[in-house]
């Protein structure tokens, strides 16, 4: 122990424990920083030695990139020494590790944990796209767990990390080759999208425990590749559709086929609009109250809209809020919105329809001033083939209707109405064009009730995050390293 302490940097006002890690031209300790708070901290030790004059580009690009970003997801620079030997970078302690030996861990992680960290990673990911900045060395062991019981993903390691804003040629490789994007290898090409493709490797990695291009040798990894054959999503784990679609269109060879990042941050398996965060229950709120406002004005379909759109910020509010008492609030108030929107939904339904007969009682054949104008359109259809046809089809229409079978229904409906308003169209002034005006009126009028009613039916609720939400669920019972 005494002969490492030797060996070790030393820093003034910091005492070192244990190494973290190291690489080409430096090594991270963990440290605490003495006096009473004994804050504890990584220490990133750069030999000068050992930099050329490239080496002390990145390392100056890392620093200043690192000291203008503050970001949840991205590790914080706290400071910056130097001496004769070393350059010192002291930043933020993760606890947790990195990625890569929790992933070793576990084996493989399944797909809501990977949900959780990807989604983190997006969010880091928008922080540097809003400033042009590239990773180029996006791998797990550069995303580091904030602790073990509840971790939160943190990117780090800024050293290739670049301004770009257009395609840029070099004769050097960027970043890790397992993780590195096929033009890099190939045509010495970078863009932003190299970022893109490195996600998708680690999202890979994270379902199935392995990369998909692990090879033993740079050769073999190379020809991998270089190979046309798209990528074999193994079958041996179950994944959402959301999730495999977005794994494939991550991994693309060809990066003019590769998502692009507005989708990547849009698409529904990231979803960063909904994603826990600090902005959570001010989004909540502020839909909320318009929602009471549609509410009290009874303009109940926008107030369901309202009070269902709300609950998909409430939901990320209740992940992201630690105060247990507050959580239990939320939770309340969440079930009282959903309570109401299906109060809501129920007034909405469409009133009841009378179950049509196929033919009119006697007492009204008896007075045919009095015949309904279905029953009297049935009469003067006689002879009009199309119009029996689309008057058949508007009758089981109504059968449906008088069912609840309102999707049927309103297929119905809107089968008659194609056919009837051509009829109609072409129908002669008279009784009969009179009756079957009166008719498509109808039809179109109840249609629409019933196609309103289905729109707030289908409202979504991502009833799984609800239920997690309600229930207390931790998210780290996904998460936990432990």
């Amino acid at each position: 122990m005494a002969s490492m302490n030797r060996n070790q940097p030393k820093l003034q006002g910091f005492v070192f424990t244990e190494k973290l890690g190291c690489g080409s031209y430096a090594t991270v300790y963990k440290a605490y920083r003495k006096g009473q708070q004994r804050e504890v901290v990584a220490v990133k030790c750069v030999l000068k030695s050992s930099l050329g004059k490239k080496s002390v580009e990145n390392l100056l690009t890392e620093i200043e990139i690192m000291k203008r970003i503050h970001h949840e997801h991205i590790v914080e620079l706290k400071d910056f020494q130097w001496d004769d030997t070393y350059i010192y970078l002291i930043m933020e302690y993760c606890s947790g590790g990195d990625l890569s030996s929790f992933i070793r861990t576990k084996q493989a992680l399944p797909e809501r944990t990977v949900r959780v960290f990807l989604r983190q990673l997006a969010s880091a990911l928008l922080c540097l796209q809003s400033q042009n900045i590239t990773h180029m060395d996006l791998k797990p062991q550069n995303l580091l767990l904030s602790n073990t019981y509840d971790p939160v993903l943190r990117l780090a390691d800024f050293g290739f990390a670049s301004y770009m804003t257009e395609d840029v040629f070099a004769d050097t490789l960027r970043g890790s080759p397992l993780y590195m994007a096929p033009e890099i290898i190939c045509e010495r090409k970078y863009h932003a999208k190299v970022d893109l493709w490195s996600v998708g490797v680690i999202m890979f990695e994270c379902l199935f425990g392995r990369a998909p291009f692990a090879s033993r040798t740079f050769t073999e990894l190379a020809e991998k590749i270089r190979s046309s054959r798209p990528i074999q999503i193994p079958d041996s784990v179950h994944i959402s559709d959301s999730c495999r679609d977005l794994l494939v269109r991550l991994l693309q060879r060809d990066p003019e086929e590769r998502i692009n990042f507005s989708d990547f941050f849009a698409h529904p398996f990231i979803d960063l609009e909904h994603i826990p965060s600090a902005d959570s229950l001010n989004k909540a709120k502020s839909i909320i109250l318009k929602a009471i406002e549609k509410d009290t004005a009874r303009d109940f379909k926008s107030a369901v809209q309202l009070y269902c759109e709300s609950v998909q910020f409430f939901i990320p509010a209740i992940h992201y809020e630690k105060d247990q008492r507050r959580k239990d609030a939320l939770r309340a108030k969440v079930q009282e919105y959903l309570t109401r929107a299906e109060e809501l939904k129920v007034l909405l339904k469409p009133e009841s329809q009378p179950t049509p007969s196929a033919t009119p009682s006697t007492s009204q054949v008896n007075q045919p001033q009095t015949l309904p104008d279905v029953f009297l359109l049935e009469q003067l259809a006689a002879g009009h083939h199309n119009l029996q046809l689309a008057l058949n089809v508007a009758h089981e229409a109504e059968l449906q209707d008088a069912k609840e079978n309102y999707e049927s229904a309103l297929k119905l409906y809107q089968d008659t109405l194609e056919q009837l308003i051509p009829i109609l169209q072409s129908e002669p002034r008279g009784r009969r064009r009179e009756v079957m005006n009166n008719e498509v009126q109808r039809y179109m009028g109840r249609a629409e009730t019933i196609k309103q009613f289905l729109e707030i039916k289908r409202i979504p609720f991502k009833q799984e995050s609800i239920n997690e939400a309600l229930t207390g669920e931790a998210r780290k019972t996904a998460c936990s390293i432990q």
